[in-house]
């Protein structure tokens, strides 16, 4: 029965729908997990995100930024969930098929490693797909060329292991349900000014990179 419903929910993110954005009906939740992993990290990032895609878009995003755990029905609320941190994740059996019929029926979630995720989010979205690899995208994917041009893909925010960023996806039946950043630090470009003191160009990149990541989620497209 909840399944039903949560489908019907879903159902009503498709593109005809998209003019609703002007009247605020949506929401990007932060997602919270178990295990111990700051899942509450850079608390101004997806408010700052909101902003600039209410602003540079045209969007109507509901400026409250609420918190879902991944295992709650309140999930399916959610066009668009955000997850961060540097340390561990555990899904559970029941948060993982949530998660799983979440993105299944139209959801989509992006992960934005903090620095340290990487060994503890594999294994847990293994979970939720087994039958799927993350794939790292190639630079003319449409999730780099919304509204703003990244020919060579994700933008460097921080640096840690003098790696280039790459951008990872989860494919279900052809649709991007999952967008993972890596070696990027997308969301620490999305705060306050002041917190990491980067460069307004800088910050400037990681938001118009994030407004395209919550185009793309939001224009139902395949790939």
């Amino acid at each position: 029965m909840f399944r039903t419903i949560a489908l019907a929910i879903l159902c009503t993110w498709a593109p005809a729908h998209m003019s609703t954005w002007a009247q605020g009906s949506y929401q990007i939740a932060v997602l919270k997990y178990n295990g111990g992993g700051d899942w509450y990290g850079n608390p101004t990032s997806v408010p700052n995100l909101v902003k600039f895609c209410n602003a540079q878009l045209g969007m109507g995003i509901n400026p409250e930024v609420p918190v879902v755990e991944v295992g709650s029905p309140d999930l399916f609320t959610y066009p668009l969930v955000h997850m961060t941190g540097h340390g561990n994740v555990v899904f559970s059996q029941q948060e993982a098929e949530n998660l799983r019929n979440y993105l299944m029926a139209g959801g989509f979630l992006h992960i934005s490693d903090n620095y340290g995720m990487d060994p503890f989010i594999r294994p847990m979205m293994k979970r939720v797909f087994p039958e799927l690899e993350f794939l790292e995208l190639p630079f003319a994917h449409a999730i780099y060329h919304q509204k703003f041009n990244f020919d060579q893909g994700l933008p460097k925010v921080h640096e840690h292991d003098n790696q280039p960023p790459k951008g990872f996806g989860l494919f279900w039946e052809g649709r991007l349900v999952c967008f993972y950043d890596f070696e990027c630090d997308l969301g620490d470009g999305w705060e306050d000014a002041g917190v990491h003191g980067d460069s307004e160009a800088n910050r400037t990149r990681a938001l118009q990179m994030g407004a395209n990541i919550v185009r793309f989620a939001f224009s139902g497209a395949e790939n």
